[in-house]
């Protein structure tokens, strides 16, 4: 019975013990290169965006008291969401389109959990030193160099995480003025707020979750496999050409030993950030950073052995099967992305700056006046998406001796300003005969390209 509850106590542990840490090691290579260069380039267009001027205004500004998007010299509206979502589908279409061709590639150069991750690793380096010294300070007790190591990164982790959370509400408030109002500690609570859960969910998930944001949290984690098949290019161990694998001197050839390329010296395991071994095959875990590739790569130059041990393929490059690159999924995918692409790119170039909204009075079906004239109330939204004032003309045509009623020959509208007003239109009993179609026709003075034409309904007497 000892023995049983003891097993069961081990087996409980097991289940329930916490991840060990892992301290990815320092590499150099292409690979590296490249996603130090992604890294830089990301971080350095969300931390430079904001500060970047458009016509005395931010140039990217989501204004959301005002309801305003300003994106360089497009200002969009609420009305202008269908936009919003078509770029979302854009860009779910994109990541399964560069998954079906090369995996995950976007977690391991583009993802923020993995740009912002690594940003705080190179802090960690600075601080603390490379693997082996770090791994040596978290096992050594408490000493003032401990102390000055841990605190000086510490430091550095806070300090880019508040600046981390200042920049993302900038992208939503006026960040030079956000900047003047910290300053003076004339902030409100719900950017304070906001400020302090961004820098804090960026010091928790780069600082601390890491790699268990990829592996747990993430959902694409999970169902990436899905959108793989034996032509997506995956990072990939050559077994047979490695194994059976075991460590020897450089001047030992490898076939007369009955060994394959692979020496056994872990390198591939101790650069990975999320701790997997590549060479027990492709793992949900991975996020396709590559890392592996370049310390495999320098071991096998060391030992005068070719590339590639580790490497980019495809399954039926592995298996010495032709690989199929453009096949009818990939034409799918880019089909559809090039019909989004230009269907966005064709509304955008076709959006009218104004928007006219016609709502007809239910409460009367229509109005008999002196002189035999029916009348119909309305209720116009005039919306000027343009920053500047403009004004306008306004029209109503479909049955014949159509009127209008308490409206200016012109009348202006402040430029993002929504103009509401009530319209009558009036017509002959004559004209007027059960439900008729009418079209009101709004026109800026200044530039009769920018115009739209809105379908309504006028009721008269029925025959």
């Amino acid at each position: 019975m000892a023995a049983q509850a003891k097993n069961k106590g081990a087996a409980e542990g097991s289940l329930y013990q916490s991840a060990a840490k892992i301290y990815p090691r320092e590499i150099g290579g292409k690979f590296a290169n490249l996603s130090r260069l992604a890294t830089v380039t990301l971080l350095g267009l969300f931390y430079i965006v904001p500060w970047l001027m458009w016509d005395d205004r931010q140039a990217i500004l989501f204004d959301m008291p005002a309801r305003k998007f300003y994106l360089l010299g497009l200002t969009l509206w609420p009305q202008d969401f269908p936009f919003l979502a078509l770029l979302l589908i854009i860009a779910a279409l994109s990541l399964f389109f560069f998954t079906a061709l090369a995996g995950r590639l976007f977690c391991g150069f583009a993802c923020p959990q993995t740009v912002w991750t690594e940003a705080f690793i190179w802090m960690e380096q600075l601080t603390e030193g490379t693997r082996s010294q770090r791994m040596k300070l978290d096992k050594a007790p408490w000493s003032l160099n401990k102390l000055r190591r841990k605190g000086s990164k510490q430091l550095l982790w806070i300090t880019f995480s508040l600046w981390t959370g200042f920049t993302f509400v900038g992208f939503f408030v006026p960040i030079r003025q956000l900047g003047i109002d910290v300053v003076a500690f004339n902030i409100g609570g719900w950017t304070l707020f906001w400020m302090f859960f961004y820098g804090f969910a960026t010091y928790g998930n780069a600082g601390y979750m890491r790699e268990q944001v990829c592996k747990y949290m993430c959902p694409y984690a999970r169902f990436q496999s899905a959108m793989f098949d034996k032509d997506t290019l995956i990072i990939s161990y050559d077994e047979k050409r490695g194994e059976p694998r075991g460590g020897r001197k450089r001047s030992v050839d490898p076939k007369q030993a009955g060994l394959g390329d692979c020496i056994d010296c872990k390198l591939c395991v101790q650069v990975c950030p999320t701790g997997i071994d590549i060479r027990d095959g492709l793992q949900y875990e991975c996020i396709a950073c590559a890392a592996c590739i370049d310390a495999c790569d320098s071991i096998m130059d060391k030992m005068n052995y070719p590339r590639g041990l580790v490497r980019y393929s495809t399954e039926h490059a592995m298996n010495s099967e032709s690989t199929r690159v453009f096949r009818p999924r990939m034409f799918v995918y880019g089909a559809l992305l090039l019909v989004l692409v230009g269907g966005l790119l064709t509304a955008m170039a076709s959006r009218t700056p104004v928007l006219l909204d016609v709502i007809r009075d239910r409460n009367s079906l229509y109005r008999e006046l002196p002189g035999d004239v029916i009348e119909n109330i309305y209720t116009l939204k005039i919306i000027n998406q343009s920053n500047d004032a403009r004004q306008f003309r306004l029209s109503v045509e479909g049955i014949p001796g159509l009127t209008l009623d308490g409206v200016a020959d012109q009348f202006s509208v402040e430029g993002g300003g929504v103009l509401s007003m009530p319209v009558r239109v009036r017509t002959n009993r004559d004209n007027a005969y059960g439900i008729m179609n009418i079209t009101f026709n709004l026109s800026a003075t200044d530039d009769e390209s920018v115009s739209v034409i809105e379908d309504s309904r006028f009721l008269g007497p029925t025959p």
